[in-house]
């Protein structure tokens, strides 16, 4: 008889974790292995999240907090979503939860009934597909292209929705392309899902304040489906608060209600000295925090020198990205390749090629559901990135 569930046997192991604990193993083993495969920006919390987090331990929030999150926080966050996003969402729309992947997990959760299919675009962030399955649903791909900037049409939105749709999941900025979509564009997708009442938009905003071409927007702002979005974000991209684990939803009320209530049986509240550091990140105005701004210039300038070095490699196809910090180059040019007898057929091939012969940590494109590409975080120094990238070059142009 078989130990384990078949929920877990038939569930993916999340390949950006697995090529991460790939390359610190390699470094145990004393490789120099330049890891560009993590999602996790290279600076440290802001020092007044700190100091608030500080203060939490000494004034004792060391108890359990309420499920969705201290009152003070939702009530911060209902500021935030006003004041960056334009959007009105009472603190009782708010569940505050332990990271954006649990916020985004329970929203699935709630809303799709086994057999209920969710539009997923590719590329898509590995988990979605996995918390679609484990809810019963099925998963439904469109697929975009690198000449669209890898963003899903109105026209393939519509073609894609049957009866039986009931969800559409994306990320504006995307991982793991860096593309994001415009006011117009979102506004195009809005019209098409405000045609069908019951289908439903999860609307993955982490990456909101790495944008590199202005004001972000939410497809939430669209009154004619205001109340059929969930907008999920965070402070761990942003904010370099990765190890917080702080995550949270905007919501109507009824699906705010039944994450509460699953949350309440699972996790309960998050971390509550996380929760109080978390209120003062809110308050930082990202068009004028220092932190933010500097992040963001900084990931800025590495965007443009990795664009030009990804460019003088011979045979990848690059799209210059809008936000968060990848690339998402299309490397499929080098498939039916080899060297020493190794033979490069797809993503995956190419992804261990490169951990592997040039000591560099990618992530297979495979995994976010497109296998011509492969992903590189530009959340590290510029020395290491022009190293990494060098390596890539000569690694590449062994391949015969």
């Amino acid at each position: 008889m078989e130990i384990l569930s078949n929920r877990i046997i038939n569930m993916a192991e999340s390949e950006t974790l697995a090529m991460t604990a790939k390359a610190r193993e390699l470094k145990a083993q004393g490789k120099d292995v330049i890891s560009l495969s993590i999602g996790e920006p290279d600076f440290n919390t802001p020092e007044q999240v700190k100091e608030a987090a500080k203060k939490a331990i000494d004034d004792n929030f060391t108890h359990y907090p309420p499920v969705p999150g201290y009152a003070d926080l939702r009530e911060a966050i209902s500021a935030k979503f006003l004041r960056d996003n334009g959007l009105e969402y009472k603190p009782e729309q708010i569940v505050v939860s332990t990271g954006g992947k649990q916020a985004l997990y329970q929203v699935v959760q709630v809303l799709v009934n086994p057999g209920d299919e969710v539009i997923i675009p590719t590329p898509y962030w590995v988990s979605y597909k996995e918390f679609v399955r484990l809810a019963g649903g099925i998963p439904i791909y469109v697929k975009t292209s690198l000449e669209n900037d890898f963003k899903v049409t109105p026209e393939q939105l519509e073609a894609a929705i049957t009866p039986k749709t009931k969800l559409i999941m994306f990320s504006s900025p995307s991982n793991p392309t860096g593309m994001l979509y415009s006011k117009e564009e979102l506004k195009g997708i809005a019209e098409v899902v405000a045609k069908h009442e019951n289908l439903f938009v999860v609307s993955d905003e982490i990456y909101e304040h790495i944008n590199f071409v202005g004001k972000h927007q939410s497809i939430a702002q669209f009154p004619e489906v205001k109340e059929r979005v969930v907008t999920v974000n965070g402070v761990a991209k942003g904010f370099a608060m990765t190890g917080w684990r702080i995550g949270f939803i905007g919501a109507p009320l009824v699906i705010a209600k039944a994450c509460n209530k699953l949350q309440g049986q699972v996790t309960s509240a998050t971390c509550s000295i996380a929760q109080k550091a978390t209120v003062e990140a809110m308050l930082m105005d990202p068009t004028t925090s220092k932190d933010i701004i500097d992040m963001r210039e900084t990931f800025r300038r590495r965007r443009d020198m990795v664009y030009k070095l990804l460019c003088d490699i011979p045979g990848l196809k690059v799209r210059m990205p809008q936000g968060a910090f990848y690339f998402f180059p299309d490397c499929s040019s080098y498939y039916g390749k080899s060297f020493n007898g190794k033979k490069i057929e797809n993503s995956t091939d190419m992804a261990f090629y490169l951990i592997n012969e040039a000591n560099v940590a990618t992530v297979m494109g495979s995994a976010f559901g497109d296998d011509s590409c492969i992903r590189l975080s530009y959340a590290t120094s510029e020395d290491l990135l022009r190293e990494a990238l060098r390596r890539i070059k000569e690694a590449l142009a062994k391949l015969q």
